[in-house]
């Protein structure tokens, strides 16, 4: 009789523990389903097939220019934008320090390169050294027109003081030949900026697609400047019809987590290779969609 229980419970003993042993199986398993479900746009595998017939410009402040005019160097997205989204081109004419928004004092000036904020190192004087290019036959007309910028509009608000004084409602409504008759030292908002400028390209280059990509979180200046300039650029794009992605959303850069272990950024700024990496594969996933929802793949 003892052996006939101790026959019971050992066999009960086996079936707790394979029972047990299937829960956690189970648990892993959902686990690793809930992480793919959760899983970024940076971290899908789809292929994008080469847009080898897409010329791409670039404008835009440190984060785009880290990854050199060429678009080559591995800290800046623009470079693994360009391995993946494979474009017939792509040049960069983004500056460390540029902004949206000029000042007063802004004037033409395409030859200035200070690296650090100024009244001519604005997305502007970019532009106006793409018309350059265009003219002298040292760029082919793009078929694509990035711009990414809005991180040192965020930061610098004492030396942009009125960058966040109008809407894009209050701006993108009037005529674009109005706009653009304006001087470069009379677009002192953020909302004139975006509107100005894309005007100015569209103008330059009727049959390029623009679309521009808001700033990610930093560590120097608070998450609510991001979202604001962002928010601003995202109204913007809309009153225009044009693209835009929201980095602050999509990018995966959080300031808190940043400030207690730098990852995604080298200084809480700018971009790791790791963070380039992944807002570049964004960028291009993201684009190569918006290209083939308007049949321009």
């Amino acid at each position: 009789m003892r052996r006939i229980l101790l026959f019971i419970l050992t066999l009960t003993a086996l079936a707790l523990t394979l029972t047990m042993l299937n829960v956690s199986n189970t648990d892993n398993a959902a686990t690793a389903s809930n992480t793919m479900t959760g899983a970024t746009i940076a971290d899908s595998n789809a292929d994008i097939t080469p847009h080898d017939s897409t010329n791409v410009v670039i404008l835009g402040d440190s984060q785009s220019w880290i990854g050199g005019d060429n678009c080559d160097k591995p800290r800046g997205w623009n470079k693994w934008f360009k391995d993946m989204f494979r474009p017939a081109s792509c040049k960069s004419y983004a500056r460390s320090g540029a902004t949206w928004t000029n000042t007063p004092q802004t004037i033409v000036n395409t030859e200035e390169n200070t690296g650090v904020l100024a009244d001519n190192n604005v997305i502007f004087n970019q532009v106006k050294r793409l018309e350059e290019a265009l003219k002298n036959g040292s760029q082919v007309q793009p078929q694509l027109i990035i711009i990414a910028a809005g991180t040192n509009d965020a930061w610098f608000g004492k030396q942009r003081p009125q960058r966040f004084y109008k809407t894009a409602a209050e701006v993108c409504n009037e005529n674009g030949a109005a706009i653009t008759k304006k001087q470069p030292s009379e677009i002192l908002t953020l909302a004139e900026a975006v509107c100005y400028n894309c005007t100015l390209l569209r103008q330059l280059c009727p049959d390029a697609m623009l679309v521009l990509l808001t700033p990610t979180y930093i560590t120097k200046t608070p998450d609510s400047m991001v979202d604001q300039a962002a928010q601003i650029i995202d109204d913007c794009a809309a009153m225009l019809g044009l693209q835009v992605i929201r980095m602050d959303k999509h990018s995966g850069i959080d300031s808190a987590k940043e400030r207690k272990t730098l990852r995604l950024t080298t200084d809480g700024v700018h971009t790791s290779e790791e963070g380039a990496r992944r807002n570049g594969t964004i960028v291009a996933k993201q684009i190569d969609r918006m290209m083939r929802q308007e049949g321009k793949n």
